[in-house]
């Protein structure tokens, strides 16, 4: 991207990036929501009209409806870090959590632990903890 008007972008301290939402799609709100509250353990801070919005501690995932959505065909991804990735993981199981099969608990060469879940829609959520 060019930028015309040679404003250096990285020295202005006034305008500071301070958090990041992810926004998946859904095929049913009500589904969505099951999930993430009943498994996950989130809460909804904003149900409109083809939108959702869940949190749990620092987290926030919106959601935007899209019916015709095929889950084989969803590509939506999300990384989200823990400080207690082997409890979390424990309570997820504990809760008859679904782990994706090429997602268990695992030191990854990278240098985080990580293990992955889909959700009802095949958004891969993929957990880590710095080692």
């Amino acid at each position: 991207m060019n930028n015309k008007h040679n404003v250096n972008l990285n020295t202005n301290t006034e305008i500071m990036l301070i958090d990041i939402n992810p926004k998946l799609p859904m095929r049913n709100k009500n589904v969505t929501k099951d999930f993430y509250i009943k498994q996950l353990g989130f809460q909804e801070i904003g149900d409109y009209e083809g939108y959702l919005m869940v949190q749990k501690h620092k987290i926030e995932i919106h959601f935007f409806e899209f019916k015709e959505l095929d889950p084989k065909e969803n590509y939506g991804q999300v990384y989200i870090r823990t400080n207690n990735i082997a409890n979390f993981y424990q309570l997820l199981l504990d809760n008859e959590t679904s782990i994706h099969p090429n997602g268990k608990l695992e030191t990854k060469p990278w240098g985080q632990k990580e293990f992955s879940i889909l959700d009802p829609d095949n958004n891969l959520l993929t957990f880590g903890q710095s080692i």
